[in-house]
């Protein structure tokens, strides 16, 4: 089997410094101590497939666009093409060209969307693509679970394994949606992905809810449960922005909110300031929503709780919000959780409590 491989070494360095995203803020993301991910989540991945590496032929680009993990992992590999100084799109479409030109078998990518559009852009026929999730928001539907899941997936296709193919959407954030307060995600196009339903999170779905009467009924539960002098980590999205309208507080939408006592602490925190602040407030809750149409609740657009924060509150200390239109729509499906530490990941796994209304729960599985 031939995969091509390539990484986007500045996706998603923005989420844990409160840049909602990655795209154009590189450098001032890494100005306020941003950090890149994506080696040690394609690790993640190709680790799955030590055991078959004999029976992959594997193609990537030069430097920290895949050369150089594939050498610290002393995988045998092949290098298409060179980078220069700095990555950009036209080096992932480069590589994917050069992919293409090779006759892989699967082009497997870690990215955000914007990696992903870059990939559309480029890819013809029915090249079969594979997203290894990396980015802050990632709305499209090429992308695994998580990087484990990835590498179960790409070791079945290696085993020979039935795997039938689907065609999935790339989506991105409408920006200018985004600019009068509406989140929803835009249609760039379609790739072709093995079709895993265990393995392939759904698009996210967009748009802002409009059963208004429930978000209500969710906020009104969770505030008359909030205890005195417990401090609370809001989450981003509108289930949760509903909760901050109701206590007439200022609310980010796409990013994550601390109050004590229902009052405003801070807005906007990014992954260290967080942290900090978890570390000096005790006791701590953290409240998310879930994201509609795929079911994740950590590892989708709230890096900042990253999984020291997570392991520093509690694993038992989430409240978790959605209405019950929203977790219907996942036909049975779990809430997901991605927090980049497996054992973590582990550790929240298993049946949670949703708040779906007021005095209104249902227990909903959650996996990995």
């Amino acid at each position: 089997m031939k995969i091509g491989l390539v990484l986007n070494p500045l996706a998603g360095i923005g989420g844990p410094v409160a840049l909602k995203g990655s795209d154009g803020v590189a450098e001032a993301a890494m100005a306020l101590g941003g950090k890149s991910h994506v080696e040690q989540r394609v690790r993640e991945c190709l680790e799955c497939l030590m055991p078959w590496q004999k029976d992959v032929t594997l193609m990537t680009y030069s430097g920290v666009m895949g050369e150089d993990l594939c050498e610290k992992l002393e995988l045998p590999f092949e290098v298409l093409g060179r980078i220069g100084e700095s990555t950009s799109a036209m080096d992932t479409q480069q590589a994917v060209t050069n992919f293409i030109a090779r006759d892989v078998d699967l082009i497997l990518f870690a990215g955000g969307d914007g990696t992903a559009r870059d990939i559309c852009d480029v890819v013809t026929g029915h090249t079969v693509v594979l997203g290894i999730p990396s980015g802050v928001k990632m709305h499209s539907g090429v992308f695994a679970n998580n990087p484990r899941a990835a590498g179960k997936l790409v070791h079945s296709m290696i085993c020979g394994e039935l795997v039938t193919a689907m065609d999935a959407e790339i989506r991105d954030v409408d920006e200018d949606a985004l600019r009068v307060g509406i989140v929803k995600s835009k249609y760039y196009g379609e790739l072709c992905v093995p079709a895993d339903l265990q393995h392939i999170q759904d698009t996210k779905a967009g748009g802002l809810e409009v059963e208004a009467l429930v978000l209500q009924e969710i906020a009104v539960d969770v505030i008359e449960n909030m205890a005195e002098n417990c401090t609370y980590v809001i989450g981003a999205g509108t289930t949760t922005a509903a909760i901050m309208q109701s206590l007439t507080l200022e609310n980010t939408l796409l990013g994550i909110d601390v109050i004590r006592d229902r009052q405003l602490l801070t807005n906007d925190v990014t992954e260290s300031a967080l942290f900090d602040l978890v570390c000096s407030h005790q006791p701590i809750r953290i409240v998310i929503s879930v994201i509609g149409g795929q079911g994740h609740i950590f590892g989708r657009g709230n890096q900042q709780i990253s999984s020291r924060v997570l392991k520093t509150v509690g694993t038992d200390n989430i409240i978790v919000v959605a209405s019950k239109t929203k977790l219907a729509a996942l036909a049975g499906r779990p809430l997901i959780v991605d927090t980049g530490d497996a054992a973590l990941d582990d550790q929240l796994c298993g049946l949670r409590r949703v708040i779906t209304g007021y005095q209104d729960s249902v227990l909903m599985q959650v996996c990995t």
